[in-house]
């Protein structure tokens, strides 16, 4: 019987992790999250980067619980029961779904804004037809793809922040370090802040990425968690240090076209060379992270189509290159509502799924050591209740700070789950179907 290989380290998930969420992203949305935050940028990353380090210390401790690479579904199951087990799974595949289709309209936003003679629409179907290729194609050559791209995308972000310092030190008028980027220029309020922090989550989504890897993790139990924090640390200090940056080189939140307002600063900075320079950087990056993206979705699709939590015929088979073609596809499919989103409502719809699960999380550390295992010495209610309920306060604050079509997007996903539950247990009469999370085949 075949079995994973125990060969990933510290330094390699931390990699993996940034990887997956993509660091350039911070200039992608950076226009839309300084019209929310009137210029503070950098204040609403700042918000969310302490928010989502709660959040990972209770994915760390569920990590070290339950070494299995099943991560929300997987924690909230063990910890609390089956049934909010599969609704923190429903909450995860509503990201897994519709991650890809956000990172491809960011680049068919910025392609659109430099080529306006294209339809945005045709550069989406590009990204999704070419994606979903080579994804089909095997994962081999996703990941030889993704390397290369992953360089390319580090070097312009290196680049942009090196252009934004020399362009803030010849002007000369502009202090380096200011606390109007996080506050604004003219006072940002804190519901503001926190409606910006709520969008800006986005750009942490996929830290939690690497507990898929568990099982193939040397010492899981201790790593894992560890790889979490600094995944969520290091990533969560770009984007600050990026946004802080940026906004002080562009202050305020006038932008010829919100959803490309990095290629108006880009131009600011460096010229029209640089702007085609970090139109290669920012392109490459959402393909790079499409790639991954939609790979990971349409394995989950995959696992919950074998285990008959999908249809088994439809989703839960292999093709020829023995990789999940119709879950691909259905992928590829679901990409396609993006004809009709903007980026803030789909970046909001994520995150609505995204905060659902973290919260159940959140919990499951206190049902699992507080209440089960009764840590509750000075070390435990720190840990294992304080910390998880702040945590859990965190995301549900930034839940309630959405948009409204994004909450009710959301909570028709939820009641569609609900539907599909009853359905599967027969009116709750039979066990909830389990999620078997190998990669054996």
């Amino acid at each position: 019987m075949l079995k994973l290989q125990k060969t990933l380290t510290l330094p390699q998930l931390v990699l993996f992790g940034l990887a997956y969420m993509t660091p350039i992203i911070v200039l992608g949305t950076f226009g839309i999250l300084a019209i929310i935050t009137e210029g503070s940028v950098p204040g609403a990353y700042l918000i969310a980067l302490v928010a989502m380090l709660f959040t990972a210390h209770s994915y760390g401790r569920m990590a070290a619980a339950c070494p299995t690479a099943g991560s929300a579904y997987g924690y909230v199951r063990h910890a609390i029961n089956d049934k909010l087990g599969f609704f923190a799974g429903w909450a995860i595949l509503l990201d897994y779904l519709f991650l890809p289709m956000v990172i491809w309209l960011i680049g068919a936003a910025y392609l659109a804004s430099a080529f306006p003679a294209i339809p945005q629409a045709v550069w989406l179907l590009a990204f999704i037809g070419v994606t979903t290729v080579i994804n089909i194609i095997g994962l081999k050559m996703a990941s030889a793809i993704n390397a290369l791209l992953m360089v390319a995308q580090f070097l312009v972000l290196v680049a942009f922040v090196g252009l934004t310092l020399h362009y803030i030190g010849s002007d000369g008028s502009r202090p380096f370090w200011s606390l109007a980027p996080f506050l604004g220029e003219q006072g940002a309020t804190m519901s503001t802040l926190m409606a910006g922090a709520a969008v800006a989550c986005y750009s942490f989504l996929g830290f939690d990425a690497v507990t898929t890897l568990t099982e193939e993790t040397r010492d899981a139990r201790r790593t894992v968690p560890k790889a979490i924090l600094l995944i969520t640390l290091i990533g969560g200090l770009i984007f600050v240090a990026v946004s802080y940056f940026v906004q002080l080189a562009h202050p305020g939140a006038r932008f010829d076209n919100t959803d490309a307002a990095a290629i108006e600063i880009a131009r600011n900075i460096g010229g029209d060379i640089f702007v085609s320079l970090f139109m290669i950087g920012l392109v490459v990056g959402q393909f790079a992270s499409g790639i991954a993206a939609q790979a990971s979705g349409g394995r989950l699709i995959y696992a919950m189509g074998r285990d008959d939590v999908l249809p088994r015929q439809l989703l839960g088979q292999l093709g020829r290159f023995n990789t999940p073609v119709a879950a691909l596809c259905f992928s590829a499919l679901v990409a396609l509502l993006a004809l009709g989103l903007d980026v803030t409502t789909s970046t909001s719809f994520i995150n609505f799924g995204a905060f659902l699960a973290f919260s159940l999380v959140n919990a499951a550390v206190v049902f699992h050591y507080f209440i089960r295992e009764r840590r509750r010495d000075g070390h435990g209610v720190l840990f294992y209740l304080i910390f998880p309920l702040l945590g859990m306060m965190a995301t549900l604050w930034l839940l309630s700070s959405l948009d409204k079509t994004a909450v009710l997007l959301g909570s028709t996903w939820l009641l569609a789950g609900m539907l599909w539950l009853v359905w599967l247990t027969k009116g709750f009469r039979q066990p909830t179907p389990a999620m078997r999370f190998n990669t054996e085949e």
